[in-house]
């Protein structure tokens, strides 16, 4: 059997890393993923997809990803079943993200903040 996701698309937040009660890293991110279509006014649908990234995957995240960066993730679809507040049961769909990786140029993500803009400037030489 086969499981694999891979999406291309912008990150709605910057990824925040938390630790579990025993110590393991994790962080959770939403990413919005264009379809290959446009609609009736002309606009791509936009699906806003929940991920879950794990360990040294997840302490990437949180250090080098940040709001509105074209990533691509790579996992599994895993679902979840919880009871809400109203103790109505629920299922929650996410990406188990295993591999996070950069998915735009330097310079694209670069363009969001000045800061940032300084920097690749400096840089521009550089391999990757």
């Amino acid at each position: 059997m086969l499981n694999k996701a891979i999406l291309t698309g912008r990150l709605t937040a910057k990824p925040e890393l938390k630790t579990t009660p025993s110590g393991v890293s994790v962080t959770q991110f939403t990413i919005a993923v264009q379809r290959g279509y446009k609609d009736a006014d002309g606009q791509y649908p936009t699906d806003f997809i929940n991920a879950v990234a794990w360990r040294k995957t997840a302490e990437f995240a949180a250090e080098y990803l940040d709001k509105g960066q074209l990533i691509t993730a790579v996992g599994s679809i895993q679902t979840r079943r919880y009871e809400d507040k109203d103790g109505n049961r629920r299922t929650a769909f996410e990406v188990i993200a295993d591999e996070i990786m950069f998915a735009g140029s330097k310079r694209e993500s670069a363009a969001d903040t000045p800061e940032q803009t300084a920097a690749v400037s400096e840089d521009e030489n550089l391999p990757f």
